[in-house]
């Protein structure tokens, strides 16, 4: 458990950044469009490689399994693929409740990333746990 915070917070920190900078490039090259429509692209944006960081150190460092390399990874894309319609909802609508408040208005699209990420590790564990990762 230790180990998944450890390895959880940096690809926390890792995937916030990923979508950070997706954020940022898609609010320059879309500025008429919506900030919850932005918020979406770059989650969708990022996903790939994050899931790709995330099981390469679940798989060495947290539950430290050998072989099966393309299976593990696929579960892994399973365990966060169906998570993702659950981000689709939840970014806009976090976002949309961001830019409600003048205080949080031009950082929305961030803070509805972190409010996601809390969520989906919560649920990340587990399902790694049980599936991905099951010994």
């Amino acid at each position: 458990m230790i180990r998944f915070l450890l390895v959880g917070v940096s690809n926390t920190l890792l995937a916030l950044g990923l979508y950070s900078g997706f954020v940022i490039l898609f609010g320059h090259m879309l500025p008429h469009r919506g900030k919850p429509l932005i918020a979406d692209l770059a989650s969708i944006t990022s996903k790939p490689l994050a899931i790709t960081v995330a099981f390469l150190c679940y798989k060495h460092f947290v539950f430290r399994t050998k072989g099966n390399y393309l299976r593990e990874w696929v579960k892994c894309f399973a365990v966060y693929g169906i998570s993702t319609p659950a981000e689709l909802i939840i970014l806009p609508l976090a976002t949309k409740a961001f830019l409600l408040p003048s205080l949080t208005h031009p950082y929305a699209p961030f803070l509805a990333g972190i409010v996601n990420s809390v969520v989906i590790a919560c649920y990340s564990y587990l399902a790694h746990k049980k599936f991905s990762f099951k010994r």
